[in-house]
């Protein structure tokens, strides 16, 4: 199956690509010159990204960007709520294979606080994107059970994360796997950004990709919410 056997929305613009090695350097130089155009308009550029493992050559071939990182700011979508030093931390992926060289002069903005409960860090985290500029570039993931961020079809709160207009910018989430304790931002903070792609990889990702496109129940399948909005879609078999 390829992805032009799909019946894609009109907001939805496919990108393929014929390998994993294609799609991590495309989608990177796509999105740095996203960022070097918000800089020249205003001053400042701000990308949120996704986590876990598929991302890595993607992060490191961004790293690799020219552009002025001084006037990055970059943040995550989601975060696993460990220490920056667990290996299962976001913030810690993005330190290894993208804030380093030049780009170690982009200003990081974590979810990650460190509290008694997940729903106080959640609200930590919540105050302190307040303060995040507008997003100019949003990289998504999607996971085989059409998760996206942490929006998780079996959370408690994914129906509040998925409304698309809210006050909250970031929720406590609790995932299938290990860690379960998640930290979110919401598709009403999401949804505001200027440019979205969604990184997708192999056969399994793009059956689960054709299963959400058929129906439009999003608290089932959380990718579904982001289907409906403009979305640029990175993918190789």
């Amino acid at each position: 199956m390829a992805i032009s056997e799909l019946q894609l929305p009109a907001n939805v613009q496919a990108h393929t690509f014929t390998e994993a090695s294609a799609l991590a350097t495309g989608l990177a130089q796509d999105v740095a010159e996203r960022l070097r155009q918000a800089i020249e308009a205003k001053g400042q550029a701000t990308v949120v990204l996704s986590g876990g493992r598929s991302p890595v050559p993607f992060l490191e071939a961004l790293s690799g960007q020219s552009l002025d990182w001084s006037k990055v700011v970059v943040s995550l979508a989601d975060e696993r709520w460990v220490p920056v030093e667990h290996a299962d931390s976001n913030a810690g992926l993005l330190r290894r294979h993208l804030l380093k060289g030049e780009a170690a002069k982009a200003r990081f903005v974590g979810l990650y606080r460190a509290a008694d409960t997940l729903d106080a860090a959640a609200e930590a985290a919540d105050r302190a994107l307040v303060d995040l500029p507008p997003i100019d570039v949003l990289v998504l993931g999607m996971g085989d059970d059409g998760h996206t961020a942490s929006l998780f079809p079996a959370s408690p709160q994914v129906r509040a994360g998925l409304q698309r207009t809210g006050e909250h910018r970031c929720l406590p989430m609790l995932a299938p796997s290990v860690p379960h304790q998640r930290l979110s931002m919401t598709r009403a903070l999401l949804a505001t950004a200027a440019f979205t792609a969604l990184s997708v990889q192999g056969q399994g990702k793009l059956a689960t990709l054709r299963e959400a496109l058929a129906g439009d129940d999003a608290v089932s399948m959380p990718i579904r919410a982001f289907l409906q909005d403009p979305l640029h879609l990175y993918w190789c078999p």
